[in-house]
């Protein structure tokens, strides 16, 4: 079974490709916000005149007017059009998600998207990587081997001046065999998680652990920047401030990095090891609003553990799993009687048990 996967890995670009793919960042926010504005203009002038049929622009267009477009990958260009379509579809099928808006340059997050066409986009010695019209190979750290053919390739700036690079990989999934385990976990607090075995997993706190470190190092950054507004610099321009906001960067990409690390390792620990894995289905929005908890709620991440679980079921090669989302009173039914029962013996308790089907 062939399924479509994503690594992520960190890149070392020198000093030129970091000049290659800023400009590249620009490029195709340039186009993205150019069809954007044409789309809206011939949207009203359709409006005025329902004879006129819409036309919808294409990078090319855009090549005569802004030379300096044809200095950058042709192909992340047509992915920033297909990305503006995408917006266009998701708003008109659930209008809660926002129109779609224009890029902005003082956004800290930038990146653009390439395929692979031809092994234009190739990993070299297990070291370097080969990305179209960049005429050097930049260094990759490959933590993990590729199984299969490389589609596309994402470039990341992040806040802390930090390049990563998500390559879209097309692999053979095997499915593991069945362990014959049912588990069910209760998300926590004080525990991140009790499993229906008796097994706790702490909570490792991960920003209040760097709280400290934080408070301290934005100290710093709102000094500088009354400093900088004091004799009158733009933030963008004082150099203290922008290497002090990158500071306050790398720190909040550490606390994400290791909670990311910890819930990975977690949930794919979970599904490698039981067939059918069933949950409390928590209204964190709501859990939210009591203000005494709402830092910690948002520290412990329930959400994203259960989007990960999920994404492993779906995506990975444990597909043999089946997730089960619960509300609270039938959870804690649940939880009592799989305690020590196989999972023949579970099935058959499930059976009386209702729940929300999300996902097999």
């Amino acid at each position: 079974m062939e399924q479509l996967k994503a690594y992520k890995f960190r890149i070392y670009p020198t000093e030129e490709q970091e000049i290659f793919f800023a400009k590249t960042f620009g490029c195709v926010r340039k186009v993205y916000n150019l069809m954007l504005d044409e789309r809206m203009k011939n949207y009203e002038e359709s409006k005025l005149d329902v004879s006129k049929k819409q036309k919808f622009p294409t990078p090319a267009k855009y090549k005569t007017e802004f030379p300096f477009l044809k200095e950058v990958d042709s192909l992340a260009l047509a992915n920033a059009q297909r990305n503006l379509e995408k917006a266009y579809k998701n708003f008109f099928r659930d209008q809660s998600v926002g129109f779609p808006r224009f890029k902005s340059k003082k956004n800290p997050i930038q990146s653009y998207t390439t395929n692979n066409q031809k092994g234009t986009v190739t990993l070299i010695d297990g070291k370097f990587l080969k990305i179209p019209k960049l005429k050097s190979l930049v260094r990759i750290k490959l933590h993990r081997q590729l199984k299969g053919e490389i589609r596309s390739a994402t470039i990341t700036r992040h806040a802390s001046g930090v390049y990563k690079i998500s390559l879209l990989v097309k692999e053979e999934i095997i499915a593991l065999p069945k362990t014959n385990s049912a588990i069910g976990i209760d998300l926590g607090i004080t525990d991140f998680a009790i499993l229906s075995n008796g097994q706790k997993v702490d909570n490792h706190r991960f920003t209040l652990k760097m709280a400290q470190k934080l408070k301290r190092e934005q100290r710093k950054l709102a000094k500088r920047r009354l400093v900088a507004k004091k004799k009158g610099i733009d933030l963008i321009d004082s150099l203290n401030y922008q290497k002090q906001k990158r500071k306050v960067a790398k720190l909040y990409d550490k606390i994400v990095n290791q909670r990311e690390d910890f819930l990975h390792k977690l949930s794919t620990d979970i599904i490698k090891n039981h067939d059918v894995i069933c949950l409390e289905k928590l209204n964190t929005k709501g859990m939210m609003k009591n203000h005494k908890l709402a830092k910690s709620i948002a520290d412990v991440s329930w959400s994203s553990f259960v989007q990960k679980l999920h994404i492993n079921v779906n995506t990975n090669m444990y597909i043999s799993a089946c997730i089960k989302m619960y509300r609270f009173t039938h959870f804690l039914y649940l939880n009592n009687l799989l305690f020590g029962k196989s999972l023949q013996q579970s099935e058959l308790l499930l059976r009386d048990v209702k729940y929300d089907p999300i996902s097999h």
